[in-house]
């Protein structure tokens, strides 16, 4: 069966020259005809890709008004001039706010008061969107900064303890190279403090005096922690820390009570911590545990009964992590003489994502049949016989998504998000003295959305070896099991990442247009713990892609979906996912959109001095000194086993100016695919020249990205207009 789309078949792609490079690994020799498409100053590359824009949008162009049509649905439902929940630090309340006709957010404040009720204190001021509010201080509005620019993306944001700066991370080319400014909230002035080149976070020392950031090195990898001393060249910041293993990944944090500078150096399976003493002027960087015990941890500190201690979230003999309590002398110990006390232990059936603290409570994030959920317990008798059981806050779904929002150190509350695949997205504050929980916010949707209309289930497909993968599947409640009804399979499945059930105003316009929308958290991800994350990483990743292949087989067997009438969409590591199984099984998908998709992966992984291919070894596995990873990545890899099938419709977008996934690897996938195809359909490369990974800046140009990806599955699906419902 072939859906009714709406194609112009005319046009012609762009012909992509062939200049063959060699390439010889482990005796094996690849002969690349696309490399020269790497060459991102070329003129010619820039005309190719424009030529390759210009002939997706005439291949595209019969799907304007379906794109239209699902932007406008996507705006209508959205609440648009809308606001967040005030969060409390020290004497302000904090909170952004956004409003209809503008691309960006706005953050704002206003004074707190303290009347010595420590709930009242902590209740945030009812705010009404769309209403001015009395004393607002406007600290940065992103459509004026963002003014007159290609791109503009805000990679930190850090207000200093005393409530007088403010710093902020600016990118102006989705790069993901920010600069650095800092503005005096009192008289609105920028400060002639100026850092380019910074990457993701910025922090204020706990006097306000110094800075700290990171930068990255040549391949784009963060690897050092600087301080800058406001008022002082940007020349003189000190280096606080710099790691030079290729393979790690370098960040920084404060403590929750602001004590310790906390710089870890980690990748997927061990990492490494220093601290830094922020009440010590004279204090140098203190190593807890060497990244040469092999333990994959984060820490905390806290004062336990008087005594300094760090909470470690680690997988030391904890394959899904646990939590230990040991006091600072002990680390000064050999590993194996330290005394570690539990106070989480090792469950096979519950992953322990992280911790947060405050002045009373320890804050667990935790993994349960594959659902993100938070836990509580006091910090008094913590790591004793006495300890008390974690509390969890009740929720009445089966599949959502819980998560600390905020936790202030010093606060009688948290502050809880949630969400599932049917409740817009709520905010909660949590009363830790008695576990009351009250409900803040909940994110409106406009129109007649009524969740009730809507079914979100659980289904198990079987995998070939016999592992069972979970698939969230959501429908609208008035489709019949009569195996008519299309279907869009998304996944990820890489560092183990989990696609939580979430809220998507976006996903009703597939919805209801009839499009059963399911999720398979396949292998590689994270829903069912460390070991679901092994199972799909380095020489076990090819069962990422056979448990999609067999999840969508699955549900073309199921009686609800038309097996002719499926379509894949997967991004970044999830891109490659879709060009895997577009090699595997192209007869399985009338169309599949690849979103920045990582499918040359073998070749950036290969180069060392690509950005951040050093860091994906711990992932897939190092193919330059190893010839079995070698040899088993060249087995799967998209770009290298690309064949002569009728190879399905296929939409790759990419962003010109990606650090992660650089734009020539769905250039040389699409001009390899239309080489090798013998099918028909149109294999289309969709560039946004001024975007990066994320795509577009501004929510209705990434508005306009999601309806132009959904208009493209939803016309090859042939589910263009909107199913009527059925009258009572």
């Amino acid at each position: 069966m072939t859906a009714e789309t709406h194609f112009d078949t005319a046009p012609t792609p762009p012909p992509a020259k062939k200049l063959p490079v060699e390439r010889t690994h482990h005796g094996d020799l690849f002969v690349d005809n696309y490399e020269w498409l790497r060459e991102k100053e070329s003129r010619g590359v820039v005309e190719h890709l424009t030529a390759e824009n210009a002939y997706t949008d005439a291949v595209t162009s019969g799907q304007e008004q379906l794109r239209q049509d699902i932007f406008d649905e996507i705006r209508n439902r959205t609440q648009e001039t809308d606001l967040s929940v005030p969060a409390r630090k020290k004497g302000w309340w904090y909170y952004s706010r956004t409003e209809e006709g503008k691309q960006y957010g706005i953050q704002c404040r206003v004074a707190a008061t303290d009347t010595g009720n420590l709930d009242a204190d902590w209740t945030p001021p009812e705010v009404v969107p769309g209403v001015p509010v009395p004393g607002e201080q406007v600290m940065l509005d992103a459509n004026v900064e963002a003014e007159g620019k290609p791109f503009f993306s805000l990679g930190g944001l850090a207000v200093s303890e005393d409530g007088t700066l403010l710093a902020y991370c600016e990118d102006n080319a989705g790069d993901e190279r920010f600069t650095l400014r800092v503005k005096d909230l009192a008289s609105g002035a920028l400060l002639p403090d100026e850092i380019p080149n910074v990457f993701y976070g910025v922090a204020f020392s706990p006097d306000g005096r110094r800075l700290f950031y990171t930068v990255v090195d040549d391949s784009w990898r963060p690897f050092q922690v600087r301080a800058h001393t406001l008022g002082t060249p940007v020349g003189d910041d000190a280096v606080l820390y710099q790691d030079d293993d290729v393979a790690m990944w370098t960040g920084f944090e404060l403590s929750a009570d602001r004590s310790q500078l906390l710089i870890s150096s980690g990748c997927s399976e061990y990492s490494e911590y220093h601290a830094l003493d922020l009440t010590d002027p004279d204090a140098a960087l203190t190593l807890l545990i060497s990244r040469d015990e092999r333990v994959l941890y984060e820490a905390e500190p806290v004062m336990i009964d008087g005594a300094p201690s760090y909470l470690l979230t680690h997988n030391r003999n904890a394959k899904n992590s646990m939590v230990s309590l040991v006091e600072v002398p002990e680390l000064a110990k050999p590993l194996a003489e330290q005394l570690w006390r539990t106070v989480v232990d090792h469950d096979e059936a519950v992953r322990v994502n992280g911790i947060a603290v405050t002045a009373t409570h320890l804050v667990l994030s935790v993994r349960k049949n594959t659902t993100d959920r938070i836990q509580v317990l006091p910090l008094a008798g913590l790591g004793t016989a006495g300890q008390p059981a974690p509390v969890e806050p009740a929720f009445d779904e089966e599949l959502f998504t819980s998560s600390l929002a905020n936790a202030e150190f010093e606060s009688p509350i948290i502050r809880l998000s949630y969400t599932s695949f049917l409740t817009p997205p709520r905010i909660y504050d949590y009363v830790l003295a008695t576990g009351a929980l009250a409900l803040r916010k909940e994110t409106e949707v406009r129109g007649e959305y009524d969740a009730g209309h809507y079914v979100a289930e659980r289904w198990w497909a079987p995998a070939a070896d016999g592992t069972s993968i979970p698939l969230s599947v959501i429908r609208r409640s008035d489709l019949g099991q009569d195996g008519t009804n299309p279907a869009l399979v998304y996944a990820y499945g890489s560092y183990e990442i989990s696609v939580d059930p979430g809220f998507s105003i976006a996903r009703l316009s597939l919805l209801d247009r009839g499009i059963i929308f399911v999720v398979a958290h396949v292998r590689g991800g994270g829903e069912m713990g460390r070991t679901w994350y092994e199972q799909g990483k380095k020489l076990h990743k090819k069962n990422t892609f056979t448990d999609f292949v067999d999840a969508t087989s699955y549900l073309a067997d199921s009686g609800w979906v038309d097996p002719d009438r499926i379509a894949a969409m997967g991004g970044s590591a999830g891109g490659l996912l879709m060009g895997a199984v577009t090699n595997l099984a192209p007869e399985k998908y009338r169309a599949v959109v690849a979103q920045v998709p990582f499918v040359d992966a073998l070749t950036t992984i290969l180069d060392p001095e690509l950005p951040l291919s050093a860091l994906e070894w711990e992932e897939w596995g190092n193919p330059i000194t190893e010839p079995d990873v070698y040899r088993y990545m060249k087995d799967y890899t998209p770009y290298e086993n690309i064949r002569a099938v009728e190879y399905p419709r296929i939409a790759a977008v990419t962003s010109f100016n990606d650090t992660r996934v650089l734009y020539v690897e769905p250039a040389k996938w699409v001009a390899a695919l239309r080489e090798k195809t013998t099918g028909p359909e149109p294999i289309v490369l969709k560039t946004e020249m001024d975007g990066g990974h994320g795509g577009a800046s501004g929510r209705y140009s990434r508005w306009k990205d999601v309806a132009w990806d959904y208009a493209f599955a939803a016309d090859a699906l042939g589910a263009t207009e909107v199913r009527p419902r059925p009258t009572s």
